[in-house]
């Protein structure tokens, strides 16, 4: 959200993007896409040729580092676990190391042809709470939860143990007061559903790695509304509508959830390509953590002519 307040208020001219998709991802696409559009250079590194990538002037095709890189991971836990290169990235595409360090040469700081561990290495020595994270004990234990400040420490399981020890280690957790801040996007008689969205399941994202592979689990994208909407509104499950916020519209199947309370919609980012569902979010954010509002959006939804409900 900071890089495109900065693009918004013409102070960042370029951007080096790597491995992300705010082209659809960005809460408020249409206004996403418009700064991006109006850099002067894009360059994007990424696996696959994006919507962003397809906006950049440079692209430079990084390898897969789930299965073409060596390296680490760092789970949802902290646990650091070794990553293992098992296939040659494709011709023409490199690991972001050699990317990285091409890069430099190129701008006149040689840095040389360091390995993935050497990389780690130098990582951890500027990183206290990965200072004890050598290779060879991240292949013995399995991976290491962080903090693991030495060679002799196990990691730790829990981020903040410290803080039931008595006395308390360190310095005392802050605690901050707030006040309830409620959407932006107000809800109206005009706008009268809160949208949330989120993921599902089966898929990723805006669906770059996820949506070339079928699931048994997935379904086509839609507008989850209660049976109660549904049938206030008129519409019935399945049936085509087109769902509208202050900043744009799309037409998107609905489909009953009873699971939903009335007035509370879902859909998902997965398929931009199906249904552009951030062209309805909006990009006010959180003072606090700068996360967009997703989850707050107001919207109507409105059936379409006889002609094009199919």
């Amino acid at each position: 959200s900071e890089m495109f307040e900065a693009m918004d208020r013409k102070e960042l001219r370029a951007a080096y993007i790597v491995g992300e998709n705010p082209a659809r991802s960005e809460a408020d696409q249409t206004r996403a896409v418009r700064l991006l559009k109006g850099l002067e250079h894009l360059v994007v590194q990424d696996i696959f040729l994006t919507q962003t990538a397809q906006l950049a002037q440079v692209v430079l095709p990084a390898a897969a580092g789930w299965a073409e890189s060596e390296g680490t991971v760092t789970n949802s836990e902290r646990r650091v676990q070794r990553v293992r290169r098992a296939l040659e990235p494709p011709s023409g595409a490199r690991d972001d190391i050699e990317i990285i360090c091409e890069l430099a040469r190129r701008l006149g700081c040689d840095w040389g042809q360091p390995t993935a561990e050497e990389v780690w290495d130098e990582c951890r020595g500027l990183s206290p709470m990965h200072a004890g994270m050598a290779y060879h004990r991240l292949d013995e234990l399995g991976g290491i939860q962080w903090p693991c400040p030495d060679d002799s420490h196990p990691g730790t399981q829990f981020l903040h143990a410290r803080l039931w020890k008595d006395p308390v280690e360190g310095r005392p957790a802050p605690f901050h007061a707030v006040e309830h801040d409620p959407p932006v996007d107000k809800l109206t008689a005009e706008f009268p559903i809160r949208l949330t969205t989120g993921r599902r399941l089966d898929s990723f994202n805006t669906g770059v790695q996820t949506g070339e592979y079928t699931s048994p689990l997935r379904k086509k994208e839609a507008v989850l509304i209660s049976p109660e909407d549904g049938h206030r509104l008129g519409i019935a499950d399945g049936e085509r509508v087109c769902a509208i916020s202050r900043r744009g519209s799309v037409e998107v199947p609905v489909r009953f959830d009873p699971t939903l309370r009335p007035g509370l919609a879902f859909m998902t980012l997965h398929f931009p390509d199906q249904v552009a569902t951030n062209v309805l979010t909006i990009d006010a954010t959180d003072p606090k953590s700068g996360t967009a509002e997703f989850k707050a959006s107001a919207i109507r939804i409105e059936k379409l002519p006889a002609g094009v409900r199919g």
